[in-house]
């Protein structure tokens, strides 16, 4: 073990002259505490490390213990319903409500271990060696798989039998292509910044469903995708995130919490282990993992939180599970690397950002993806990155790069949330790019006319803003009466479908049935509208049309399960539509 003295040290960043060989990216422990470090720099004899603990205290002198392996993190069943610091440590479940200095890993747990190989098997890399089941589960609890390393491949010496194991006491043995045996436990270390293998990238083609109206039908994200969600102070991206996590079809939820308000992680940390699962009917917290990094914490320790979640999450994936990891805000992590970057005095960028800033937002997104896993199965990676542009400026250096690297953003608007209109997604300012791949799927659901509505709808929104300029100028009443009735079905399309609320128990999630459901009503709305002031019809009858406010609260007052109610409403549209359109012809013979 290699061993440096430190010369120099500012904050998290110190020198150190080495009396070994050291690596880059090796992680290292700092003086009599073992504070954990990883070096970033090697120049001559002198390293340069980056602490990712508070470093009050230490001085010239100190000494600077080499591990000889990257900067790793370990993985297994215990992850799965638990909350974490950035480096994994556990936040839960000690008698102190602090994360002691040098603490390395949480307390190995009890899981029930069933064997899905035997003695003289060959184990591939990456391979599932077995099931665990925490040893307290509840009925109905989901087990997982454990699996091989991706780097250990041989033949299998020794299994443990079924029954109750400590996650990490030995269950499989196995001799190498080298001949040296390597002793497998439950959990397993893998290096944070090194992307796991997969046997294969896989194109993406279905959706990740979000239960949120105006992101799944008109500006998806792929399963295995990747989307931004950009927006000024107090817009809802904390809120949007947190009910994209409760609702979202994926298996698992990595929800890292990047230098966030403390307050604000304090909600997540209470609110979470409360919540039910509506899949499922058991506690969410079953599939979600947290990792919290509040901004009080080490600023090093923020820099290194967002390849813990993204590590925590491939290694979901490679269990073939579908992962959606909610990273709140990637603008905090792009914070610490410029404060860190300062202070190895390196010269500033764009925005007093480091250089490389756009690679590593780059390295940071290309990690999602679905794949074949090494083990064979099909698993996923969705990864949901929020933005905090100072000002709500969108051309600030952290939205614009990762603009170049996600294919959905979802663009926040100040005056849509000022208004109280969530989720305050601009439908004007948001895209998806992959949004036409998904008409097949759509499809399979039932609803074979989701890209023309889909199509119908932005630009009937696109129409209402040119005409909203106009009508601030000369007046609505000034307008002809088919632009009147854009601005009106527009005002429909955002009030019954794009508004919903977080805290309705009916329409904080919506299914893709009702999403399809509520997509048709609309689009035959409009058909019959445009039909009746063809007729003569003017808008202003159209507004007070009895139906129109069972439209506007159709979201909040028919529920998932309650289908059959969106054809009674459209009957009752049309009777109502067919009558009054027969007023207005008997009326223009009358007066002919």
């Amino acid at each position: 073990m290699s061993i440096a003295s430190i010369r120099w040290i500012s904050g998290p960043v110190l020198r150190a002259v080495a009396a070994g060989p050291f690596a880059l990216r090796e992680a290292v422990r700092v003086g009599p505490r073992a504070l954990l470090g990883e070096v970033v720099r090697l120049d001559g004899d002198e390293i340069v490390v980056q602490v990712y603990e508070d470093t009050t205290g230490m001085r010239p002198g100190i000494e600077v213990h080499g591990t000889g392996l990257p900067l790793a993190i370990p993985l297994g069943p215990g992850l799965l319903g638990n909350i974490f610091d950035g480096l994994l440590r556990p936040l839960s479940g000690s008698d102190s409500q602090f994360v002691q200095p040098g603490a390395h890993r949480a307390e190995a747990g009890l899981f029930a271990f069933a064997p899905r190989v035997k003695t003289g098997d060959t184990l591939a890399p990456g391979a599932i060696v077995g099931d665990a089941t925490r040893a307290a589960a509840a009925a109905g609890e989901r087990s997982q798989a454990v699996l091989a390393p991706p780097d250990v491949a041989g033949e299998v010496l020794a299994v443990a039998a079924p029954g109750d194991q400590r996650e990490d006491a030995t269950v499989c043995t196995v001799r190498l292509a080298d001949g040296t045996v390597r002793e497998l436990s439950m959990r397993h270390d893998w290096p944070v910044r090194v992307p796991r293998p997969v046997a294969r990238r896989l194109p993406a083609a279905v959706p990740l469903v979000t239960g949120q109206r105006i992101i799944d039908c008109l500006f998806p994200v792929a399963q295995g995708g990747k989307a931004a969600v950009p927006g000024g102070f107090g817009t809802g991206k904390t809120v949007l995130l947190e009910a994209l996590a409760k609702g979202c079809s994926a298996d698992v939820i990595v929800y890292l919490g990047c230098g966030e308000r403390g307050n604000e992680m304090a909600g997540v940390l209470e609110e979470f282990p409360q919540l039910t699962d509506s899949k499922t009917g058991r506690p969410l917290m079953e599939r979600t993992v947290i990792i919290a990094n509040t901004s009080n914490m080490p600023v090093a320790a923020r820099e290194a939180s967002i390849y813990s979640a993204i590590t925590v999450a491939e290694y979901f994936r490679d269990q073939g599970l579908s992962v959606a990891l909610m990273a709140d805000s990637t603008s905090r992590w792009a914070e610490a690397l410029r404060e860190v970057s300062g202070r190895f005095g390196e010269l500033p960028g764009e925005g007093g950002y480091p250089a490389y800033l756009s690679s590593r937002i780059a390295d940071f997104y290309e990690r999602a993806a679905i794949v074949e896993t090494l083990a064979g199965g099909i698993g996923s990676v969705t990864v949901i990155g929020a933005i905090s542009p100072p000002s709500g400026d969108f051309s600030e250096p952290v939205t614009s790069h990762t603009k170049r690297y996600v294919k959905a953003l979802w663009a926040l608007d100040v005056k849509r949330a000022q208004a109280r209109f969530y989720p305050a997604i601009h439908p004007l300012q948001s895209y998806a790019e992959d949004a036409g791949t998904f008409a097949p799927w759509w499809t399979a659901q039932g609803n074979s006319q989701w890209l023309p509505l889909r199509r119908r709808f932005l630009t009937l929104l696109d129409d209402e803003a040119r005409l909203e300029r106009m009508a601030r100028i000369i007046g609505k009443d000034a307008l002809p009466v088919r632009q009147q009735l854009t601005l009106l079905c527009a005002g429909l399309v955002n009030e019954a479908f794009l508004r919903q609320s977080a805290f309705s128990p009916i329409d904080r999630v919506c299914a893709p049935g009702r999403q399809s459901a509520m997509m048709r009503l609309l689009g035959r709305f409009i058909d019959l509208a445009e039909g009746a002031v063809a007729a003569g019809l003017h808008t202003d009858r159209i507004a007070r049309m009895a139906c129109m406010r069972p439209l506007q609260r159709m979201g909040e007052e028919i529920g998932d399960g309650e289908l059959p109610r969106f054809a009674e409403l459209q009957a009752a549209m049309e009777r109502e539509f067919a009558e009054l359109t027969q007023r207005t012809e008997g009326s223009d013979a009358a007066h002919g």
